[in-house]
């Protein structure tokens, strides 16, 4: 049996922050952990009207944001952070993110989630997006700014589900629509369990207009300290990593090492192909130095068949950071990718699903296993790793 509860619909004017879903609201549900779901409404500042769903499964902590896309702000497991300090310190609501600020990089204004989605229409870099017929006419062409609108774009409906096996659901609805624009819907679906260290992302984007639409997206998993540090490793099974650019190319022997906060360090990204096991999920391990705490990304390749190592250890005040980032493509503007087979059209009525699941990991024990299980993946061939960057890769 499943219990079920409505936080926020728009149609019906349900705008719920008083109902505390927990043991006593679902007598059912497993009683071996303290558990609670609640949604609070943040006043003040830039974060005036933010609502904030606070999940707690008993060894989980995180904090959804459906006035940010569905978004996950920050959370913690066992106690341990899973969590980044950014520049902009509290959630913002998107009506103070103009995303044409500073050359189409206004989408950083709001940008401080440990889980932040970049879509649906497109993700990667701004830049001017000229489309062109067989004859190298000019059909289009617009300006495209960072990392695309899903992030900034309010849930219209939002449910909780709690099964009497624990499981919890949080379920929302958001449509990236315009005039003249298409109309995609992003039916955003967490789940976790009562008492577990792992939560799972279901992702379903359908094309609800009339015209055939492109769908990119890219998930920016991002992770600071205590997990993040000097001597902290990265670990995936690929078969190819490029440098994005000439500057991550200057490290590419240690690719997959962090520094300590750097005050002036510039940012390096790396482009993966990952390996997928027989359930078509890649695997990818962030641990921290002494090797006793970390978070595990297992990502469904089957759609999101590329992944983005971005590297921001630059000072702690100015967002020291690392993003692991399964997506559809590399994020490049939305023309390179299209030109090399990186961009799904969905045709009307059409949808795509994308899942991934991280973990938090509190002992050597849980880090040891998860790095044997990518060694098994990787298998007797080693990754090739590019000194330079790969022509089909980046812009």
């Amino acid at each position: 049996m499943t219990q079920s509860f409505s936080l926020i619909d728009v149609d019906h004017g349900v705008h719920d922050t008083t109902t505390v879903i927990a043991a006593d609201t679902v007598p059912s549900a497993p009683a071996d952990a303290e558990w609670s779901i609640r949604m609070v409404r943040l006043h003040g500042g830039l974060s005036e009207g933010v609502d904030v769903i606070e999940l707690n499964n008993g060894c989980l902590k995180l904090s959804l944001l459906p006035t940010r896309g569905m978004g996950l702000w920050k959370g913690s497991v066992a106690g341990t952070p899973l969590a980044w300090n950014s520049p902009v310190e509290r959630p913002v609501n998107p009506a103070f993110v103009d995303e044409m600020r500073r050359g189409g990089i206004g989408w950083l204004d709001g940008f401080n989630e440990m889980l932040v989605r970049c879509g649906l229409g497109w993700n990667g870099a701004p830049g001017n997006e000229i489309i062109t017929d067989a004859d190298g006419n000019t059909v289009s062409e617009q300006f495209l700014p960072l990392h695309g609108r899903i992030a900034n774009l309010p849930a219209h409906k939002v449910t909780v589900a709690v099964s009497d096996e624990g499981q919890i659901t949080i379920t929302g609805l958001v449509d990236e629509a315009s005039m003249f624009g298409g109309k995609l819907r992003l039916t955003a679906t967490l789940t976790t369990w009562i008492g577990s260290n792992t939560f799972e992302i279901h992702d379903n984007v359908a094309n609800i207009g009339g015209s055939p639409t492109d769908i990119e997206m890219l998930y920016h998993c991002n992770f600071g300290a205590p997990l993040l540090e000097q001597g902290a490793t990265f670990q995936i099974a690929a078969t190819e990593i490029a440098p994005r650019d000439a500057r991550a190319a200057e490290d590419c022997d240690n690719w997959t090492q962090y520094l300590g906060p750097t005050p002036g360090y510039a940012e390096q990204c790396y482009f993966v192909a990952p390996i997928a096991g027989n359930d078509n999920r890649g695997l990818a391990l962030l641990s921290s130095a002494d090797q006793a705490t970390g978070v595990a990304l297992r990502f469904d390749t089957s759609t999101l068949p590329c992944f983005t190592l971005w590297k921001n250890t630059q000072a702690t005040e100015d967002g020291y950071c690392t993003g692991l980032e399964p997506a559809t493509g590399y994020p490049n503007l939305r023309s390179f990718e299209r030109q090399h087979g990186r961009v799904t059209t969905l045709a009307p009525g059409a949808d795509i699903s994308f899942e991934f699941a991280i973990s938090g990991c509190t002992s050597a024990d849980d880090i040891a296993a998860v790095s044997a299980e990518i060694t098994a993946l990787q298998g007797d061939t080693p990754a090739v790793v590019h000194t330079v960057p790969r022509a089909d890769w980046s812009a």
